[in-house]
């Protein structure tokens, strides 16, 4: 019994020393050097109009992917969950491609195809730009999330069945009628795991935004970027350091959501 407790606290240890020393201590370090001079330099930092265009930026390709990745991602859920088609399968690889394929890559594949010199080229030759704008930083961070929505609402589909959705059509329910008072009530807790892990990777996505955006201070410059332009370009690390920490609070607010959410998923 003594072999057992002291196995199970050795192997605690070194799983609480692993994510201390690859999780804790670098986040921690960010927030000892922010704070180490108060909090009045930190507000002046997060505070300028650099800053603040970065955070409006962030939260508004939050606002818009979101929305749009709970619809496709739902409609993809119940056709994988509830179809039987050709090419069910490549579906299914094409959907989890984001796990897979480099963010870098995603954005050069945005520009071979949006881009001055690219497939759709002529819609910026008519002043709709697509690259190094708003678009094409839409069009990146969906690709990137895209898996979320899905993966967490098919399984749920999947474990409840059909049953009720195929009474509720023999007492003459429409579709819409099944999907909103049967359908969505069951799988409303995958759905928000999926959205909140959605808004998690959307701000902290990087890769092919740096490929994408252009990152202009005040126009095409999200968070992520900020922190890469004052830590590289401008060498300014306190200023990065700053923004990382509103990066942080962002994801521990994601964090308490997913938290919460998971709870009262394991209560139902």
């Amino acid at each position: 019994m003594q072999t057992k407790t002291s196995t199970k606290l050795t192997l605690r240890l070194l799983a609480l020393g692993y994510l201390g020393v690859l999780l804790a201590v670098p986040l921690g370090m960010i927030f000892w050097r922010t704070f180490e001079n108060g909090f009045g330099p930190f507000w002046d930092s997060v505070t300028t109009p650099a800053a603040q265009s970065a955070v409006q930026l962030s939260l508004l390709i939050v606002a818009i992917v979101v929305p749009i990745n709970v619809v496709f991602g739902v409609i993809t859920a119940l056709a994988l969950a509830r179809g039987k088609f050709p090419g069910r399968g490549v579906v299914q690889a094409i959907v989890d491609l984001p796990f897979a394929v480099s963010p870098v890559v995603v954005g050069v594949s945005l520009i071979l195809l949006w881009g001055v010199n690219g497939w759709f080229g002529a819609l910026a030759e008519n002043g709709f730009r697509i690259i190094f704008s708003l678009p094409g930083m839409i069009l990146a961070t969906i690709f990137v999330t895209l898996p979320f929505v899905v993966r967490e609402v098919e399984p749920v589909l999947h474990e409840i069945g059909d049953e009720q959705e195929q009474a509720a059509a023999t007492l003459g329910a429409s579709r819409w009628q099944t999907f909103w008072r049967i359908t969505l009530p069951a799988i409303r807790w995958g759905l928000v795991y999926g959205v909140v892990l959605t808004v998690a990777r959307s701000l902290g996505e990087f890769g092919a935004l740096t490929v994408v955006a252009g990152g202009v201070p005040g126009e095409s410059q999200t968070l992520t970027l900020l922190v890469h332009a004052r830590y590289t370009d401008d060498r300014n690390t306190f200023g990065a350091y700053s923004a990382a920490t509103v990066l942080m609070a962002l994801a521990l607010l994601t964090l308490l959501l997913m938290t919460l959410v998971n709870r009262r998923r394991a209560k139902q």
